[in-house]
């Protein structure tokens, strides 16, 4: 019997440097990471200020360590502001962002003129980016526009209502692709009540809260245009607020809208801010004729209210003007406002600043120019949490969802930050954060991939965003968006495009006369007499009328006047006798 082949396997000592390169086992090994260090890395480092009765002293911090079951704990973790991740996406300012109702998908938009989607589900925490940006005013011969607002349809998260900075808002779908684009009026009608649309820039929009296919949009030209997303070629009802401010000749600017519908059931509301000041209340299913309430000196007149928002119930109606105040107004006695605090004011740079109750409606959230967000006490409007977000850059929008009960924040900065705990949160930040991170690799750096197909030479030397389509610093739209549109000799950026010169019937070149008279029809008219091109039809025409052949037997004879020599030779008839 053969004896069994043996394999000598090395002898290593437990502790040899060795033993850490050698395989364990075979197979595809599974990610693992540690969840827990994961999420402490994400803990924001922030001296919060909170109020008196809020504010833990040191006994009952150390308390809070001892103990998770001790209350002064449960007031920690009371707003999900403990721990945060960023989102470097933009270029410029984040203007608005928006969460779908199941909180999977986040769409920001900037002034950058882009709209950047995010996916909680397909990040992880070393990719924190957008799968997709959209340029929702892009075309080949307009320039793009910066983004006002943007809001997914509560009712159905297919729906994406996008407000640029021109008079046309547009329904994208959930991927970014265009739905509807709304009707422009003719903006030489003096009446806004016959024109189709805006006849100039929108400034914001809202959906109603319980009709799926209707939204209301806010205009420069003091309208209110509510619209069926079914029929996008003229709006189905039109609120022209007509401003009582002297020498305004009865317009106004639109600057902020809200649309709320009572928890208990009942008519919707729809309440709109104007710059002259006004405040003014409408009955969301109509009549629109007059509004319902009306506050003309709600805040200073020519200041910019741009945050406006009605509570869960429907009773309260918050606002932040352009004065430094935020006002809290009661529907039921829509006269003078309930409370009053300052607060400065972003609306005169970033008009989109924004105002919003929480989901249930016992806090109001608001950013400051510091870049610190105010949670605030909504009977008193006192500052129950002050937590700095983007340290000396403004906080410009904010967001409060409901289902992950997380804090969405966009600042001037051009950072978006989603702010949550993991206890009390779920999902989103917190999806992210449990996922074990991607494994680097060269190709997910934009600016180290090559291109092969570019034939670029094994010595040749590349600067840094030197390569195509590295253009990350650009600032203005051709550089952005370098295949798009026409050169200035009006050639396409595409390069797949083929340029297809102008050619005239002559071309640019002089053919001989052999040419013209074979390929041009009737080229030689041009040297021919007309009057005797013309008689050589006269026999055939005669003989064989192709018009008259139908009264060519009863057609009358044509007699002509007899004249003598003497009279031919007249110049005419006797001139009439001048009259003296």
């Amino acid at each position: 019997m053969a004896d069994e082949s043996f394999v000598e396997e090395p002898i290593l000592a437990d502790e040899d440097p060795m033993r850490a390169f050698l395989p364990t086992s075979f197979g595809k090994q599974a990610k693992s990471a540690d969840i827990a260090a994961q999420i402490d890395r994400t803990r924001r480092v922030t001296d919060d200020t909170r109020t008196t009765a809020d504010r833990p002293t040191a006994e009952d911090a150390s308390d809070a360590e001892d103990s998770d079951e001790s209350s002064d704990d449960e007031s920690e973790v009371e707003f999900p502001t403990t721990h945060e991740i960023v989102l470097k996406t933009h270029e410029r300012a984040v203007t608005s962002a928006t969460l779908d109702p199941s909180g999977a998908r986040l769409v920001t938009a900037s002034s950058d003129c882009t709209l950047k989607f995010h996916d909680f589900a397909s990040m992880t925490p070393t990719t924190l980016r957008a799968f997709k940006s959209v340029d929702p005013t892009a075309s080949k011969t307009a320039e793009t526009h910066p983004v006002h607002h943007v809001a997914f349809n509560p009712l159905s998260a297919s729906q994406l209502l996008v407000i640029p900075a021109t008079s046309q808002a547009k329904v994208l779908s959930r991927d970014g692709d265009s739905i509807v684009e709304f009707a422009k009026g003719d903006m030489y009608l003096r009446d806004m009540h016959h024109t189709k649309g805006h006849v100039s820039e929108i400034t914001t929009g809202a959906w109603h809260p319980t009709d799926r296919a209707l939204c209301v949009t806010a205009g420069t030209d003091s309208t209110l245009r509510i619209w069926d997303v079914n029929h996008p070629r003229a709006q189905k009802s039109v609120i022209v607020h007509m401003s009582r401010s002297a020498g305004s000749g009865g317009r106004t600017r639109m600057t902020a809208v809200a649309w709320g519908s009572p928890v208990q059931g009942g008519n919707t509301l729809l309440v709109g801010a104007a710059l002259d000041g006004s405040l003014a209340l409408w009955s969301g299913n109509g009549p629109y004729t007059r509004p319902a309430a009306e506050i003309r000196d709600a805040h200073t007149k020519e200041s910019w209210t741009g945050g406006i928002d009605l509570s869960p119930d429907g009773r309260l109606v918050i606002t932040r003007g352009g004065d430094d105040t935020i006002k809290l107004w009661d529907t039921r006695k829509f006269k003078t406002a309930v409370t009053t605090v300052a607060h400065p004011s972003t609306s005169g740079q970033y008009p989109g600043s924004n105002i919003c109750f929480s989901p249930s409606g016992a806090n109001v959230m608001t950013g400051s120019p510091s870049g610190h967000l105010h949670i605030l006490n909504p009977a008193t409007l006192k500052p129950e949490l002050v937590t700095p977000v983007t340290p000396n850059s403004p906080l410009i929008t904010v967001l409060w969802h409901e289902k992950l009960n997380q804090i969405i924040t966009g600042s001037a900065n051009a950072e978006t930050h989603v702010l949550y705990n993991p206890t009390i949160s779920t999902k989103g930040a917190v999806l992210i954060m449990s996922k074990a991170p991607k494994r680097r690799h060269i190709d997910d750096d934009p600016t180290l991939t090559t291109d092969l197909s570019q034939g670029l030479a094994g010595d040749a030397i590349i600067t840094p965003n030197g390569l195509p389509g590295s253009n990350h610093g650009a600032a203005s739209r051709a550089a952005r968006h370098p295949t798009v549109g026409l050169t200035a000799s009006g050639r396409s950026r595409d390069p797949r495009r083929p340029h297809i010169p102008a050619t005239t019937p002559f071309a640019k070149t002089q053919p001989d006369e052999q040419h013209i008279r074979d390929h041009i029809p009737l080229s030689s008219m041009r040297d021919e007499d007309p009057r005797e091109a013309l008689l050589k039809y006269a026999d055939k025409a005669k003989n064989d009328p192709m018009f008259t052949n139908a009264w060519k037997e009863t057609q009358p004879t044509t007699i002509y006047a007899e004249v003598s020599d003497d009279e031919a030779e007249d110049d005419g008839p006797d001139k009439k006798k001048a009259k003296r």
